[in-house]
């Protein structure tokens, strides 16, 4: 595999003292499994960092991106935990959320602060426990 620094210029261009610290940090951060709150304003490429510490990580799972803002209301509990089989009128199978999905590997989620607070709740105790349940579920999982 190449160094890691040299895959992350593809995701965090530039050769200014800031860009070259930042590349550290974040290879510095791939090499252990830890969370990471990448802050910065629209457009700024927390996207692209993301991008670049899940390649050089080593993960075994998927690299999944959310707009969270994106997402329905009604829908953002189903689209992120999932939900079983008649969870609700018109669930008639069983479908596996973001959340599942990007198990042992890395999750995105991109303009959190759009979500509801209840679900933000949610998604911060996922992050400290790794544990969750899918609408309508009685069995906890664990990513």
């Amino acid at each position: 595999m190449e160094k890691p620094e040299k895959i992350l210029r593809q995701y965090v261009i530039g050769n200014s003292n800031a860009a070259r610290d930042l590349r550290a940090k974040l290879a510095q951060v791939a090499e252990s499994d830890v969370s990471l709150l990448l802050g910065g304003p629209t457009g700024s490429g927390k996207e692209y960092a993301a991008m670049g510490v899940h390649e050089i990580s080593g993960r075994a799972g998927k690299s999944v991106s959310i707009n969270c803002g994106a997402i329905p209301e009604s829908l953002v509990e189903s689209e992120l935990f999932g939900y079983e089989r008649g969870a609700f009128s018109g669930a008639d199978k069983r479908h596996i959320g973001y959340i599942e999905r990007s198990d042992k590997g890395t999750l995105f989620l991109d303009e959190i602060g759009d979500l509801p607070l209840s679900v933000q709740v949610k998604l911060l105790r996922v992050i400290e426990t790794q544990r969750f349940f899918r609408v309508g579920g009685k069995d906890e999982l664990e990513v």
